[in-house]
């Protein structure tokens, strides 16, 4: 799994396991101004959930703001290089280490850029712990059964329920070069011309870490899926959201939906027509001027 350039390893304790993520902590970062980083504002990107998923996502974008921002970004527990404990996850899971990698990390509120279910884990964090957060960009959030959709109803949620074959079907239909390719093309990609052998290999690598199907399993069931609607109303921390091409779970439609239900917290809510899931990951220039775009407006 990739690191970029001038940044590094690091790692922390949660309840759960160890956590590792990224910093910026070498040339060019560590010499453009001294001191810069205990007056700098902290920058968090969490990664969405998903067979091979990993703070990998967001590395096209992250190094563009290190010269500003204290930049943090974790692989989540179960994913990527963080541990991988053998349970089957649930939703306060991601919230609690969410909560405890910003504790300690961070001794002043942070903006969380999430994408995904980790968007909504985000929100209820959020929620829970205004206090911790300044702002909050958010790619394609949703709970996955917004509005009395069940996504547990879907073939695959239901096909994983199956003891044995539901890690047949991980190791030999989603761990795999054929497995993560025809996802990112088919599903999470607006173009397929956009998938490259960087992209997979890194998606590859995290998907086949020992245990690794645990959370990844957890995800597919639906064990992490819940109504996001129902905490949106509760979120007093500055909001924006940023959705892709229409898919079976996020949509437009469905920010819109979230925007009406508390307009004094979601500020801003933005669309980009040609990327699907992932627009950080497949359109990482647009997504690093946009989110440039929404940081001043979220701390006027």
């Amino acid at each position: 799994m990739l690191i970029p350039y001038g940044f590094f390893q690091r790692s922390l304790t949660t309840s759960l396991g160890n956590i590792v993520y990224y910093t910026a902590d070498g040339f060019p970062w560590n010499n453009w101004n001294k001191g810069a980083e205990a007056d700098s504002e902290t920058l968090v990107f969490l990664h969405a959930l998903g067979g091979g998923s990993s703070a990998y996502e967001w590395s096209k974008v992250y190094p563009a703001f290190a010269a500003d921002y204290r930049i943090l970004a974790p692989d989540l527990i179960g994913w990527g290089r963080s541990d991988r404990p053998s349970r089957d996850y649930q939703v306060r899971d991601y919230m609690q280490t969410i909560l405890e990698f910003v504790k300690q990390t961070c001794d002043r509120p942070v903006t969380a850029i999430a994408s995904g279910l980790t968007a909504a884990f985000t929100i209820r964090a959020a929620v829970e712990q205004p206090d911790l957060f300044k702002s909050l960009i958010l790619v394609t959030a949703a709970g996955l059964n917004d509005f009395e959709q069940n996504y547990t109803e879907n073939f695959f949620a239901q096909l994983v329920k199956t003891p044995i074959l539901d890690r047949l079907l991980y190791s030999t239909g989603i761990a795999t070069h054929f497995g993560i390719r025809s996802f990112l093309e088919q599903r999470q990609f607006a173009s397929r011309d956009r998938v490259y052998p960087e992209l997979v290999e890194a998606y590859l690598q995290s998907a086949q870490q020992p245990n690794a199907e645990y959370a990844a399993l957890s995800f597919v069931r639906g064990d992490l899926s819940f109504d996001l609607s129902h905490y949106i109303s509760q979120l007093t921390v500055p909001t924006a959201l940023i959705y892709g091409q229409d898919t079976e779970y996020t949509s437009l439609e469905l920010g819109k939906r979230f925007a009406q239900i508390n307009p004094t917290a979601i500020r801003t809510l933005e669309y980009l027509g040609d990327a699907r899931l992932t627009p950080h990951l497949e359109l990482p220039a647009i997504a690093i001027g946009l989110i440039r775009k929404i940081l001043p407006q979220l701390s006027s």
